[in-house]
């Protein structure tokens, strides 16, 4: 196993541990029995690298916990553990697996050593963040963290999952957790607690990091602020986070300088969909705002340095306009040959995020129902004319049925949202999906679809597809 470090965000290093390639087929395959036999035990509100799961049922989870004028949780331990991957006891978590026969070869990947530097390393403890099983490992050792902290379900009738009165409720996504407590005092509890209970797992708060504080105080968690105003619960996406996007932007503004503006659109599109997409369920409309006030400056200020010598209504007529037809709004920046525009941020809706129900696994044949519903429910943020095509068409190819734009779960993050959003370019301008047009019903106008490509290569008359819809 190879180690290498990557900056952390307090500037420190995280070390990753990467597995040769051979490694990373065995262990998927691994995860892939492993996972179905741990999804039916999970708790309920274990959001972190599970199936079907992620940050914003977590976020949404706080919110229908602590919203309210009076709700009885305001005071949170917001626990964070040291080194967590690194430091998982081998014993403890090899006793987890019981008889699941993919045990001794999980127990030669943790003994692997690590080489580092052309030096090798024996590891004594932890799984590498670099595997591909060391997600599902980390949940099989912290599961039964809700039963440590003191949290109690009701089992029966119409409140059967929620929480009893007078228990915590603790919120966890991989090893960062939020227990919501009645008191201070409770919340100290389940601190100590949690601390008894981790000390055989190897594991230890993060004391720098770990605190209790007051919902009116605000705690930042996966990005986001969560602080009560005035009585009222609400959700922002989180002054850190925002902060790293504007020097992200003004930091891609500069390195485009000399660039056309063409470019321009092509590096900050994906960037500004990925990020607006992350916080579109949460209270963002002014932070939105905010930051395309913040992008007019910038690109204002890049075309002034593109154009020394000319004025400011020269450089207004030539970049900025009414290039979206449909919206009154005639400061978009553009490029007045191709007519592609630059994406706002205010663009994106806000909505409100499903929580998935904290029962149900994806395995479970007999919900199968409720998880197609649910994956029609997301609006992925795409262009109109193929969003219009994919909700048309239910987001499956109409040739062989599957799911055109398939993925086990949404990106966590904004950086993997502008992923997502890139691929998606890629696919289309490659030809992975392609636009297909169909004469229409008795002299009508031409029905397109979005199909796989290699549907429309078996079709009998081998015809090619129409190109993909173009980018905007």
């Amino acid at each position: 196993m190879k180690r290498v470090h990557i900056p952390k965000r307090d500037g420190k290093l995280r070390p990753l541990g990467i597995p040769v390639i051979a490694d990373r087929v065995q262990q998927n395959r691994v995860r892939n029995a492993l996972e179905p036999q741990w999804e039916a035990r999970f708790e309920p509100k274990s959001y972190g690298f599970r199936p079907g799961r992620g940050c914003h049922d977590a976020i949404q989870a706080i919110f229908n916990v602590a919203r309210g004028k009076n709700p009885g949780r305001v005071w949170v331990l917001d626990a964070d553990l040291r080194a967590a991957f690194d430091k998982i006891g081998h014993d403890f978590l090899l006793r987890q697996l019981g008889a699941f026969p993919g045990k001794g070869l999980i127990r030669k990947w943790l003994k692997a050593g690590v080489l580092e530097k052309g030096r090798f390393s024996p590891t004594e403890e932890g799984t590498p963040q670099g595997g591909v099983i060391s997600p599902v490992l980390m949940n099989v050792v912290l599961h039964g963290m809700e039963e440590a902290a003191g949290v109690r379900y009701i089992t029966t009738g119409s409140n059967a999952g929620t929480a009893r009165p007078g228990s915590p409720v603790l919120i966890r996504y991989a090893d960062d957790a939020l227990a919501l407590c009645h008191s201070r005092e409770q919340a100290e509890q389940v601190q100590a607690r949690l601390a008894a209970w981790l000390q055989p797992r190897g594991l230890v708060f993060n004391q720098d990091k770990t605190r209790v504080v007051h919902l009116d105080d605000g705690v930042d968690f996966l990005g986001f602020s969560v602080r009560r105003y005035r009585g009222k619960l609400l959700i922002k996406p989180g002054k850190a986070a925002v902060k790293r996007i504007k020097a992200r932007l003004t930091a891609e503004m500069k390195t485009l300088r000399g660039h056309n503006a063409q470019m321009v659109l092509i590096r900050l599109n994906p960037v500004i969909r990925g990020w607006s997409a992350y916080y579109r369920h949460c209270v963002s409309s002014k932070v939105f705002d905010a930051l395309d006030d913040h992008m007019w400056k910038l690109t204002y200020k890049w075309a002034n340095w593109t154009h020394p010598h000319k004025g400011k209504r020269w450089i207004v007529r030539k970049y900025f306009g009414r290039f979206v037809h449909t919206r009154r709004d005639r400061w978009v920046f553009g490029d007045r040959d191709s007519g592609a525009y630059l994406l706002k941020f205010a663009w994106t809706k806000i909505t409100r995020h499903t929580l998935v129900k904290g029962w149900a696994s994806p395995d479970d044949p007999a919900l199968a129902s409720y998880w197609a519903a649910r994956r029609r429910r997301g609006t992925p943020p795409l262009d109109p004319s193929r969003l219009r095509l994919l909700k048309r068409q239910r987001g499956s190819c109409p040739l062989c049925g599957q799911l055109l734009l398939h993925a086990d779960q949404e990106p966590q993050h904004p950086d993997e949202w502008e992923q997502w959003i890139t691929a998606v370019r890629a696919a289309t301008r490659h030809q992975a999906i392609t636009l297909d047009a169909r004469p229409g019903t008795q002299g009508g106008p031409a029905v397109f679809s979005l199909i796989h490509s290699h549907c429309r290569r078996r079709l009998p008359d081998g015809a090619r597809s129409a190109p993909a819809l173009p980018q905007t």
